[in-house]
């Protein structure tokens, strides 16, 4: 989903990414604070101090999310589950939380953390409104983090996916019906329901004058929705996927081209007359990297017929891999976390296959063609 990110850091292990629209929200959230929400609370503060408290706020408002999705990351662990990053971005943040839940337990206890966090941190800055009533820029900036947090856990206990309350909803109905995908399509169903009353609701305050407000209730509703049916989507593929094997879908012969050789006759020969996207290298002691088309595009033409493929590959101990047993989906998801379009498949000390995202698609066609 997110593939260009700006790593920040990691935290239990666990890393840090901002998404490029993370500084879209948070200019026009210091903006809004600065110029509207602060004035009109608190009326006399020189115009630096509106902007430093809306710019303090925003930030801490992220740090607020961030927790939150911490807390998410946090308890899947305890379950045994990964959590390569977690992802600050333009509608709050998101943890990726890596394959299925264990058991309708576990994914209530995933879901429902997020927003008590919410909860607590909104008491907390409540607690300390009274503690800072003297320092009316610090004042305000609880005030309203406690009114913001407390906004964000509510929020997220809408029963619909992908909101928590919606992963809360899936949880439960996965305990009474032992059925893990009957529950994931009714929480994403209900999630594409209050998508489009959001919508709707937006448009409507869009034409009795609230512009601003409607817009964002409307673009609020078409994310959630766009996100459920995805959900529903990705469910569908991974029951066609079911528990068929990499090895069924990869490429066993695979092209290899020596280190040697240059990005000018790789082009000529091999890319321009084949449409052929990547490239194995062999070394002396057998396959030493990968050469794609990103890695070739990062050089200046004028240097392609000195450049060899050595130079520009991604070493193999770089690179992310499967193996021929790993479930076809797990490698699909895979890919998507790591941003990549193809993944080497190792056994052993060697590589004996190549899996990337189209070899998938070509896969799914023909078990549609026989499903159908």
């Amino acid at each position: 989903m997110f593939r260009h990110t700006i790593p920040i850091g990691r935290i239990f292990g666990i890393s840090v990414d901002l998404d490029y629209s993370w500084f879209l929200v948070l200019g026009l959230l210091t903006w809004m604070l600065a110029v509207s929400y602060f004035p009109h609370e608190f009326a006399g503060w020189a115009v630096a101090t509106y902007w430093l408290t809306g710019l303090a706020t925003a930030m801490l408002l992220f740090v607020s999310v961030l927790v939150h999705e911490l807390g998410h990351a946090v308890v899947a662990q305890k379950f045994g589950m990964t959590v390569p990053r977690i992802v600050l971005f333009i509608f709050g943040g998101v943890s990726e939380i890596g394959g299925e839940p264990p058991g309708a337990r576990a994914e209530f206890w995933i879901a429902i953390v997020g927003p008590l966090v919410s909860f607590v941190l909104a008491a907390l800055f409540w607690e300390i409104e009274p503690l800072l009533i003297s320092w009316q820029p610090l004042y305000a900036l609880a005030k309203y983090l406690a009114l913001l947090n407390l906004i964000l856990g509510l929020f997220n206990l809408i029963p619909g996916f992908p909101l928590d309350g919606g992963r809360v909803l899936r949880a439960i109905i996965w305990r009474l019906t032992g059925k893990y995908r009957r529950a994931t399509g009714i929480a994403a169903m209900t999630g594409r329901f209050i998508g489009f009353l959001l919508i709707f609701l937006g448009v409507w305050q869009a034409l009795n004058g609230n512009f601003i407000g409607g817009l964002w209730t409307a673009f609020i509703g078409w994310f959630l929705e766009s996100a459920a049916a995805s959900q529903l989507q990705q469910e569908t593929l991974k029951s066609l996927l079911g528990d068929h094997r990499v090895h069924d879908a990869m490429q066993r012969d695979f092209p290899q081209i020596s280190g040697e050789i240059t990005l000018q006759d790789l082009v000529d020969k091999y890319i321009l007359p084949a449409g052929v996207r990547y490239f194995v290298v062999n070394g002396d002691s057998g396959v030493t990297g990968l050469v794609t088309m990103s890695c070739i595009q990062k050089v200046a033409r004028a240097e392609w017929p000195t450049t060899k493929a050595s130079q520009v590959m991604v070493p193999l101990q770089r690179l992310a891999s499967t193996s021929p047993d790993a479930v076809l989906w797990s490698a699909l998801e895979k890919m998507g976390r790591d941003g990549v379009n193809q993944l080497p498949v190792v056994e052993g000390n060697g590589v004996v296959g190549m899996l990337s995202r189209e070899d998938v698609v070509h896969y799914l066609h023909v078990l549609q063609a026989f499903a159908s």
